[in-house]
């Protein structure tokens, strides 16, 4: 092997283990953003167990909850930023997977366990399979992430090639749908200090998302936008309001953002199934009408 092939090779050890600073400096913000996520999940529940007020409780969750969102920032920066400089590393895709499945896989199953599924709410059936729900998650989402990183080495499909859908519900919308739900509940409830007619709507959407993470439904991805691109001043003005009332309607815009894509992927997953279907009942009449003559 040549000294240039050497070098380009990312299996070469000094390529594979390199640790570029800004963006495992981004996948280190995800990993922190996701353990403090956890420990105000934590600090949630026992101060609700201590008997202190809701409002105090509820504060907790709000703080993870955005922990969790600014944690999908960091995760798309990474990428974002060692794509933009060449300095891909496998040791990056490595750790960013490990920082995903606490920021992303724990933190949201503690936080749907700790703030729905708890004893507190009364409901004796979710405190005995409540734990198993969470973990069925946080299960989902790690095989979701080592897929990820098999079908994305460079060994299998070659270091030049990409794709512009992921296979699967992405890990951060999982996560991000839990937690703009949870988000949009606690500004609903608020004045009810209590969630526990909320109680039996987040188990079976951590199932549904679960799911999502380890099918076949293909979502699209937004690695090959260039933000350099020319636009019009009127899509320009658009995406700027829509980035406003993000802002100013977090509690029940970032919901419907992740809600969004993923009944986007769903029905275009639908569509192309049904496309399928349709060009094997052609092939099947065209043979049949083949077959007579042929005979």
């Amino acid at each position: 092997m040549s000294d240039l092939d050497s070098r380009e090779n990312p299996y070469n050890v000094t390529n594979a283990s390199r640790i570029y600073f800004l963006p495992n400096l981004m996948t280190a913000g995800n990993l922190f953003c996701g353990f403090l996520a956890v420990i105000r999940c934590i600090q949630a529940y026992t101060t609700e167990k201590l008997g202190h007020t809701g409002e105090e409780v509820t504060n907790f969750y709000w703080q993870a909850v955005m922990l969790i969102l600014v944690a999908v920032i960091f995760d798309s920066l990474d990428g974002r930023l060692a794509r933009l400089g060449g300095r891909q590393s496998l040791f990056g895709a490595e750790f960013d997977s490990l920082a995903d499945v606490i920021s992303f896989g724990i933190a949201p199953a503690l936080m749907v366990f700790f703030l729905i599924l708890s004893p507190a709410q009364g409901y004796p059936f979710f405190q005995k399979i409540g734990w198993f729900i969470g973990f069925i998650y946080l299960l989902c989402a790690a095989v979701r992430l080592a897929r990820f990183n098999v079908i994305t080495n460079p060994l299998l499909r070659g270091p030049k090639s990409s794709d512009k859908d992921f296979l699967g519900l992405p890990v951060p919308a999982a996560a991000g749908t839990v937690a703009s739900l949870v988000l949009l509940l606690l500004r609903l409830i608020e004045q009810e200090k209590a969630l526990r007619q909320w109680a039996l709507a987040l188990p079976f959407l951590l199932l549904l998302i679960a799911c999502l993470m380890v099918s076949t439904v293909r979502y699209p991805s937004f690695k090959q936008i260039d933000w350099q691109t020319k636009t019009r001043v009127r899509t320009f003005i658009f995406v700027g309001g829509v980035a406003v009332l993000l802002i100013m309607l977090q509690d029940v815009a970032f919901f419907f953002l992740f809600l969004g894509y993923i009944v986007y992927g769903l029905v275009r997953h639908w569509q192309r199934e049904g496309r399928m279907r349709k060009l094997r009942v052609l092939r099947k009449l065209t043979v049949k009408k083949q077959s007579p003559s042929d005979q």
